[in-house]
């Protein structure tokens, strides 16, 4: 086997991921029948405003509850205005470290009550708490520095060292991407819930998206499993 595969052979086994116990799930949540299938925009806006000005204080108080010290709590909640962004909704930090949760237009639109924007800013702002984008880079920088190491050690030139490190960076950076998720899930549920709003309710948005199923090294776990979580979190409340 030629170095560059021996690595990556070497480096999925290291990264291989267990099966996600999910539990019984009772069937998908049912889209509450009250409610229509679009709202119209003004609606959409209302509904995304009262739910930051709930939502908002409650995850940055589970946020000094929960974060490690030294942690920025202080959330910015942010909205893309590209109408041609698909529906979609993310965490990240800006250049001084404060957290950012950004959605698009299309997922405002698409959220069919307040619950389901609720829960899905609930399981974004958890994502910072949990710490979830330093563990990320730490597991990519460590899966990229293995990689590299191993290429040396079998005798790889610096361009398969390289070849290497890349191929470690991309799979140490998914290594926990599912474990991850649904940590957000457990948190964003118990988020969602102390805002006053319904998170199976809310976790009716994932009958709307593709389901990813349980991909080796994919990004999100199945879509039962985080319905599952959603159920189980709630159930101890």
């Amino acid at each position: 086997m030629r170095p560059i595969l021996l690595i990556l052979a070497l480096l999925l086994a290291a990264c291989a991921e267990g099966p996600v116990a999910t539990g019984p799930v009772a069937g998908p949540v049912p889209a509450p029948s009250a409610v229509p299938d679009r709202v119209t925009p003004a609606t959409a806006v209302a509904n995304f405003r009262a739910v930051v000005a709930r939502v908002e204080p409650v995850a940055e108080r589970e946020c000094r509850r929960r974060a490690a010290r030294g942690t920025n709590c202080d959330f910015l909640i942010v909205v893309d205005g590209n109408p041609r962004l698909p529906p979609n909704a993310f965490q990240t930090l800006d250049r001084r470290g404060r957290p950012v949760v950004g959605f698009t237009r299309a997922l405002i639109a698409e959220a069919r009550n307040r619950d389901e924007i609720a829960f899905v800013l609930g399981h974004e702002t958890s994502h910072h708490i949990e710490g979830h984008i330093g563990r990320a880079r730490q597991s990519a920088l460590a899966g990229q520095a293995l990689a590299g190491a191993l290429a040396q050690l079998g005798g790889a030139d610096e361009v398969g060292v390289r070849r290497a490190a890349e191929i470690g960076l991309a799979v140490g950076s998914r290594r926990f991407s599912k474990e991850f998720e649904l940590e957000a899930d457990r948190l964003g549920t118990i988020i969602t819930a102390r805002a006053g709003f319904d998170p199976l309710r809310g976790a009716a948005f994932f009958n709307r998206l593709p389901d990813p199923g349980d991909r080796f090294l994919g990004t999100h776990p199945p879509n039962a499993a985080r319905i599952a979580t959603v159920r189980a979190t709630a159930a101890g409340l």
